[in-house]
């Protein structure tokens, strides 16, 4: 039986995106405290999503060259790309020579979008595992 890793590294960066975007919503009753966190979230969640997504490119190549998953695999990658994306830009635009500071407008905008792509993203992967079986040993 074998273990993929990408399954087990993605709870990181959707983890992290996740609460950051929640921080960020919640900075506007709360402040600082709170975008500071959604900053610091966003950067840990950055920095992780790059090991998932090497091994995401790992496990692309295990898939069959005729499986009916490529469409899935495809828009999985997408959705996925425009999450990082989106939160990457999310990440810069709150920054000020490598300081922190509040979000404004477009910050938050992307927030909000990369969490919808990261949860269509999400969606697509489990189909990729239930509905398609991809990551794990084939039932016998």
């Amino acid at each position: 039986m074998r273990h993929p890793l990408h399954p087990a590294l993605v709870h990181f960066p959707v983890a992290c995106w996740s609460l950051a975007t929640l921080a960020d919503f919640a900075s506007l009753h709360w402040g600082e405290p709170a975008w500071h966190l959604a900053g610091v979230l966003l950067i840990v969640g950055l920095v992780m999503a790059l090991p998932a997504l090497l091994a995401g490119l790992y496990e692309l190549s295990r898939v069959a060259d005729d499986s009916p998953a490529w469409r899935s695999v495809y828009l999985h990658m997408g959705a996925m790309s425009a999450a990082l994306l989106l939160y990457a830009i999310s990440l810069f635009a709150r920054l000020d020579h490598a300081v922190l500071v509040a979000p404004g407008a477009t910050a938050l905008a992307c927030s909000a979008f990369g969490f919808i792509a990261l949860a269509t993203g999400g969606w697509l992967g489990g189909k990729l595992v239930y509905e398609y079986q991809l990551g794990g040993a084939p039932p016998s």
